[in-house]
C-alpha cells in the first residue's frame, strides 16, 4: 500500500513539468486513491457508502505541490460525489475544492441521482444511489427526521419538504443547509384554527377557485389579464371566488396529505433570489414564494396544474389537459401569457414540460397500467407502460410528435423534469427516460406499495429496474436530484 502512494505521488509531481500529461494521469491516479484509503483518507463521502466528518488530517505524508489553478481545473471535471472526496484528501486539495465551491466555479453539469429513505439507515439519513457508480452514499440530514417528511419536490440540489406540522422546508443534502419556507397558514386555502395561548391546534382547508366576474372585487389581487392578439396584456378582467365544497379540518400533521401536491425550486438570477412554486389543492391550483418571503402568493384562476418549469425569467406551469401558461413575476403587477390552450385527447396519467437543451419545449405523456392491479388491496402495483413526446409549437399552438429522443434522456418523476445530454452525461441511456413513482393518490394511500420506478426505452415501450432487489423504502416515495453546492441567500 505505502509503495502505490509513493509511486502515485511522484507521478503527480512529475506533472508539472508535463501539464498536458495531467488529466489523463490524474484520472488514473484518483480512483485508486479514493478506493484504497481505508486507514488514510479521511472522506465525507466513505467507502461503506456512509458519510464522516469532513476532517483533513491524512497519514499520506506530503502531498505534491501542484498549483491551485491545475487542481481546480481537475476538480472541476469531477461529479460531486468524487469532488468531496477528493477535497478530503489534504490540505491543498481542500484548499481548491474550497476555492472551487465558495467562488462559485464549479458548473459541472451533474447525473441525476436517486435520493430515498431506508428504515435500516436511520431516520435522519438519506440514501442517494448513484447512476454513474452504481452504488449508494448514505448523508445525515438535518432535523426533523427526513422519514418523518413528505418530499414533495426536488430541484437544482433542493429538496421541498414537509415537516409534521405541514410546514415547508428546502433541504440540500450535500451541504446540509435548511431553509424554512413561508408558514403554510399564508397559503390561501388554509386558516389556522388557534387555542387560548395563540398555539396553533388545527387548519382549516377552503376549497375554493377563482373564476372571471363582470364588475371589479374589493381585492385587487383577484384579476385576470386580458390579451390582444399579439399576447400583450390590454386589460384586466376582475374574479372572484368559486366555492366548491365546505371547508374541512384537519390535525397539524393530517392537512399535508390533502394540501400539497408538488414543488419546485428555481434560481432567479435577475434578483440573486430563488422561487419556489408549489402546485397544491383543492384542485391542484399554483401559488410561489420568494426564499425570504413573509407569504405565498397565490396565482389564480387556473386550475389542474401538473409540472412546472423555469426559463428566461418566466415560470411556466402546465395542465392535465395540456394547456401551459407563462408568468411573469418579476413585476409589481403578475403577468400571465397563454402559451398553448387545452389540448384534445390528452390520455395520460400524467403529464410534463421539459424545456429540452436545443431550445424546444417538449410536452411529456405518461401512461401507467393499473389493470392487474387490486386497488383493494395494501400492496397493489401500478406501471409505466407508455411514454408519449410531443414538442410544442409555440407559433401554431399545436403539437407535434417527437419520435425519438437520439442521444438524449428524460427524467419524469416527483421532481423537476428533465432533458440531458448523453454526451454530457455518458452513464445514461440514449433514448430512454428514467421515471419513479408521482401518481399523488397512489403514493399518498398506498405507502407500503412497491414503487413504479424503472429506465424506460423509448423506442420500443420496455421498462426495464433500475436495480434488483430495489434496496429503497416505498415511504417517503423515491426521486430524482441533481446535486450541488451552491449556498442559497436570503438577502
Amino acid at each position: 500500500m505505502k509503495t502505490f502512494y509513493k509511486a502515485g505521488i511522484i507521478s503527480l509531481r512529475s506533472l508539472a513539468i508535463h501539464p498536458r500529461n495531467l488529466f489523463s494521469l490524474i484520472f488514473r491516479v484518483l480512483p485508486k486513491l479514493l478506493r484504497h484509503s481505508t486507514g488514510l483518507l479521511l472522506k465525507k463521502f466513505g467507502e461503506d457508502g456512509c458519510v464522516h466528518s469532513a476532517s483533513v488530517g491524512t497519514s499520506l505524508g506530503r502531498m505534491p505541490e501542484l498549483p491551485q489553478d491545475i487542481l481546480m481545473d481537475i476538480f472541476a471535471t469531477l461529479e460531486i460525489p468524487d469532488l468531496v472526496r477528493v477535497g478530503s484528501v489534504c490540505s491543498a486539495w481542500r484548499s481548491a475544492y474550497n476555492t472551487l465551491r465558495d467562488n462559485g466555479q464549479y458548473k459541472r453539469s451533474q447525473t441525476p441521482c436517486l435520493l430515498y429513505t431506508s428504515e435500516s439507515a436511520g431516520e435522519n439519513v438519506a440514501c442517494l444511489y448513484s447512476l454513474v457508480e452504481k452504488r449508494t452514499y448514505k448523508l445525515t440530514l438535518p432535523e426533523p427526521p427526513i422519514r418523518s417528511r413528505f418530499l414533495i419536490g426536488s430541484s437544482h440540489g433542493w429538496l421541498v419538504t414537509v415537516d409534521d406540522r405541514s410546514e415547508m422546508h428546502l433541504v440540500n443534502p450535500i451541504t446540509g443547509e435548511q431553509i424554512t419556507l413561508p408558514s403554510v397558514i399564508t397559503i390561501e386555502h388554509v386558516n389556522p384554527i388557534i387555542d387560548k395561548s395563540g398555539v396553533v391546534q388545527k387548519y382549516e382547508l377552503s376549497y375554493h377557485t377563482a373564476r372571471q366576474m363582470l364588475y371589479r372585487p374589493s381585492d385587487p389581487e383577484h384579476v385576470k389579464p386580458i390579451f390582444d392578439k399579439f399576447e400583450v396584456v390590454r386589460k384586466y378582467e376582475p374574479t372572484e371566488r368559486k366555492v366548491y365544497y365546505e371547508p374541512s379540518v384537519f390535525a397539524v400533521d393530517d392537512l399535508r396529505e390533502h394540501l400539497h401536491c408538488k414543488a419546485f425550486v428555481f434560481p432567479e438570477t435577475s434578483k440573486g433570489s430563488y422561487i419556489v412554486a408549489l402546485i397544491h389543492d383543492p384542485l391542484k391550483q399554483l401559488s410561489f414564494a420568494r426564499v425570504g418571503d413573509g407569504k405565498w402568493t397565490w396565482l389564480p384562476p387556473y386550475t389542474d396544474y401538473e409540472d412546472c418549469s423555469y426559463k428566461n425569467g418566466l415560470l411556466y406551469a402546465i395542465t392535465i389537459m395540456g394547456e401551459i401558461h407563462a408568468f411573469d413575476l418579476s413585476g409589481s403587477v403578475i403577468m400571465v401569457k397563454m402559451i398553448l390552450g387545452m389540448t384534445e385527447n390528452v390520455m395520460a396519467d400524467s403529464i410534463y414540460m421539459v424545456h429540452a437543451p436545443w431550445g424546444d419545449l417538449l410536452n411529456v405523456w405518461r401512461i401507467v397500467d393499473d389493470e392487474d392491479a387490486n386497488f383493494d388491496s395494501i400492496d397493489h402495483v401500478l406501471s409505466t407502460n407508455e411514454i408519449k413526446i410531443n414538442k410544442v409549437d409555440t407559433t401554431a399552438k399545436r403539437l407535434e410528435e417527437f419520435k425519438c429522443m437520439h442521444d438524449h434522456v428524460l427524467f419524469l418523476g416527483h421532481n423537476q423534469s428533465l432533458c440531458l445530454s448523453t454526451k454530457d452525461h455518458p452513464h445514461l441511456r440514449a433514448n430512454h427516460a428514467y421515471f419513479t413513482d408521482d401518481y399523488d393518490l397512489y403514493i399518498h394511500g398506498y405507502k407500503n406499495s412497491r414503487r413504479d420506478l424503472g429506465v424506460f426505452n423509448l423506442k420500443n415501450n420496455i421498462s426495464e429496474e433500475l436495480v434488483s432487489p430495489q434496496p429503497w423504502s416505498n415511504w417517503p416515495t423515491p426521486m430524482w436530484i441533481t446535486l450541488s453546492l451552491a449556498k442559497m441567500t436570503t438577502e
